[in-house]
């Protein structure tokens, strides 16, 4: 078990195979009812999938913002200042990593699932093409904030986080002024993301 948990690799790769055993499990207990289907979209099988995919990449992805607006920026002004560059150079470089293609890979998995149920058009259109079900606006709004929010991340923050971090150059006041345009709409997609998730399970479980 050790040799499991002391590597992330192979934590993930036993996490995955467990996934993958409880399908197997669920096929077997409703006697091969799973629809694989034929072709891809309306296939319910690949809607599973790509669902099953999307919330692990919205967990990753919401899971670090909430990280560092939560944790690592309100508490940074308590950290002694010998001690700061372990999270400026180590710990937040990983970390944006991973969040920023956690929602790179979240877009692009909606994206995808939207497709396959066939609301993609009357969603992103909020109504006003395709057969529009009131799920679909509501959806379509959470994909409208997400869609900020993805902006927000690849073309604001990240950019902005290569200077506060010294991983491009930068000026001191060049910096300090990158370092707060990257808190602000950080901060603007924690905010964002609080209407985001209620579209997403509004769409689901009211209409």
């Amino acid at each position: 078990m050790s040799t499991i948990l002391t590597s992330l690799r192979n934590t993930v790769t036993v996490g995955f195979a467990l996934a993958l055993l409880l399908m197997i499990v669920s096929f077997v207990i409703t006697t091969g009812s799973i629809d694989i289907g034929e072709g891809f979209k309306y296939n319910p099988f690949w809607m599973f999938v790509f669902r099953w995919l999307h919330v692990l990449s919205g967990v990753m992805w919401i899971g670090l913002l909430w990280y560092f607006n939560f944790v690592q920026i309100p508490n940074m002004p308590n950290i002694p200042d010998d001690q700061k560059p372990a999270v400026s150079k180590v710990i937040a470089p990983a970390a944006l990593w991973w969040f920023r293609w956690a929602a790179m890979s979240t877009i692009i998995t909606g994206l995808i699932l939207g497709y396959l149920n066939g609301y993609l058009e009357a969603a992103m259109t909020l109504g006003f093409r395709g057969d529009a079900a009131p799920s679909h606006i509501a959806i379509g709004i959470g994909m409208w904030l997400g869609t900020i929010m993805w902006f927000n991340v690849w073309f604001v923050i990240w950019p902005n986080q290569k200077k506060a971090l010294g991983i491009v150059p930068a000026e001191d006041d060049v910096k300090a002024a990158s370092a707060r345009t990257a808190m602000l709409f950080s901060r603007t997609n924690t905010l964002l993301s609080i209407p985001m998730l209620f579209s997403m399970v509004a769409a689901q479980n009211i209409f």
